[in-house]
């Protein structure tokens, strides 16, 4: 299903286009692409990072969506906007996938999170689970995710990661567009 055509709202004086992608809805101001090489060498908390995906200051369009899905390129968006974030992100790459899928669900409906979405990723073995926030501060995402992500380690070895991360750069704190529901 390709993504609906995006709509524009005002964010006091600056404009945003934002892109529906299955049941999840993305700012389309701009995306990343990721590179077979370093496209930037990034220095953030004294550390370095080597980042495969470049930053394209243009609008995502359900054309590139197509193509991602299509397995042409592999499109990233923004999880942060002005240090918030709207989806709280949980990346699985492992055996269980399914298992880690049911689990997650059992895990909200105990924790009384009702509207959660999970998909498929690029392998058959990686799943996203993407939770909507509303205009969530970075470091209160952070927490949430960090009590998610250790109620999950009590049942299943820990092969996921969480994001957005105030431990990352904005350049990272990115996620890869889902390929299919589950």
């Amino acid at each position: 299903m390709p993504p609906t055509s995006s709509s524009t709202t005002d964010l006091s004086t600056k404009r945003s286009r934002r892109i529906k992608v299955f049941d999840l809805e993305f700012a389309s101001d701009h995306y990343y692409i990721k590179r077979p090489r370093v496209v930037e060498q990034i220095q953030f908390d004294n550390r370095t990072f080597y980042a495969k995906f470049e930053r394209i200051d243009e609008p995502l369009t359900p054309l590139l969506f197509s193509q991602h899905l299509n397995k042409q390129y592999t499109i990233a968006v923004p999880l942060v906007e002005d240090g918030k974030t709207r989806h709280l992100v949980l990346e699985y790459k492992g055996d269980e996938a399914l298992q880690f899928a049911h689990l997650a669900r059992h895990l909200f409906h105990t924790m009384n999170i009702e509207d959660f979405h999970i998909y498929r990723g690029r392998e058959p073995q990686k799943v996203q689970v993407f939770i909507p926030v509303s205009a969530m501060p970075l470091e209160d995402a952070e927490s949430m995710l960090s009590a998610i992500s250790d109620k999950l380690a009590m049942r299943l070895p820990k092969r996921w990661k969480t994001l957005p991360s105030t431990q990352l750069p904005e350049a990272y704190n990115i996620v890869t567009l889902p390929y299919e529901s589950l």
